[in-house]
């Protein structure tokens, strides 16, 4: 069995990395983690999606392949963790009521001896009698109390097992919201935060602006330095946003090249001064090749911006945000564009 379970794992690894040679995908750890799953069968969402871009010969780039990781792996490693996390969170509860249930045995035992001892005192004892009752009486004592003390060490471990379990959940929480190549928070957690940030704002009358941002001649890093390359300039630009930001607003990627904050308690000039900022910053970093220390060049970004309206839901304010993104690129690129400057902006009511 175990030779066959080999077997089938190294034809599996040389199918995956055939197809991987076939078209045209680096072979990283993480390109080959898609592509070994895809060849197993195990997840048969990503192997439609696989299948209908290898049939439509729809090139793997590195935007395609972190989409799929977080789309298709990240999930399926999230389920799996809870899954773990809440078996050892049920096992821990039940050794603690077993413990529970022993101690309450052990109590009504010493509760049963009292009695007897309380019926033996109200007759009459020789000095001898006495002497093995109290004898009898200390034993009963001294093995509660070991029992207690036992129950107390057992209930402080099962107390800590609880506790790692619930920052391993946590962890799992934080992981499942986070994007795991830039480190700032993912497509599902940008909704999330932009869904309670649009109530919010209708309820209590705040302002929230959005900024939309994309990487300019982003392919170009990729396809000229390689993929390596492209996922730094990604990291570059994401710790750019988070460093220009505030607690309260939220920086994620979008999807791609893409990016989103979500500005809290921000007027529209105050977020297009925001964004400008952020665009100075990007350019103003080097990008250098960590193997040979050279400097490949700087690197702009086109940003959008719009801010919430009264009849705004979150689709439409991404919209207006995307459409000002598209404009800013359009116009140049580099450069930041918000909602109200003059100027068509096409927005796509689809």
């Amino acid at each position: 069995m175990q030779a066959y379970q080999q077997e089938r794992e190294q034809a599996l690894a040389k199918t995956a990395l055939a197809l991987m040679s076939e078209v045209g995908v680096a072979p990283t750890p993480d390109n080959f983690e898609l592509f070994y799953t895809y060849a197993s069968g195990s997840n048969p969402a990503m192997g439609e999606i696989i299948d209908r871009m290898i049939s439509a010969r729809r090139p793997f780039t590195s935007a395609v392949l972190d989409d799929l990781r977080t789309r298709c792996l990240s999930s399926a490693r999230t389920t799996q963790a809870l899954d773990n996390a809440s078996s050892q969170v049920v096992a821990t509860l039940n050794a603690i009521l077993g413990k529970l249930d022993a101690a309450g045995r052990d109590a009504g035992d010493y509760g049963r001896a009292l009695s007897q001892a309380s019926g033996e005192l109200e007759s009459e004892q020789s000095p001898a009698d006495l002497r093995r009752f109290v004898d009898t009486l200390v034993a009963a004592t001294k093995t509660m109390e070991a029992r207690t003390h036992a129950l107390e060490d057992e209930l402080q471990r099962s107390s800590q097992q609880v506790n790692a379990l619930k920052t391993q959940l946590e962890d799992v929480r934080k992981e499942s919201l986070t994007d795991s190549l830039t480190a700032v928070a993912n497509r599902k957690a940008f909704d999330a935060e932009l869904l309670a940030a649009t109530a919010d704002a209708h309820a209590n009358g705040e302002t929230v602006a959005l900024m939309m941002l994309d990487i300019d001649h982003f392919k170009k890093f990729n396809d000229t330095w390689g993929h390596q390359t492209g996922d730094q300039v990604l990291r570059l630009v994401a710790g750019c946003m988070a460093e220009n930001v505030k607690g309260r607003d939220t920086v994620a990627r979008f999807g791609g090249e893409e990016f989103a904050v979500i500005l809290r308690r921000t007027t529209l000039d105050n977020a297009t001064v925001l964004a400008d900022q952020i665009r100075a910053y990007v350019q103003s970093k080097k990008l250098v090749k960590k193997s040979t220390g050279d400097i490949l060049g700087t690197i702009t970004v086109s940003i959008g911006v719009a801010q919430l309206g009264p009849d705004d839901t979150p689709t439409s304010l991404i919209q207006r945000a995307d459409a000002c993104l598209y404009a800013a690129k359009n116009g140049g690129r580099n450069r930041v564009v918000n909602e109200a400057e003059p100027g068509e902006l096409q927005i796509d009511a689809a």
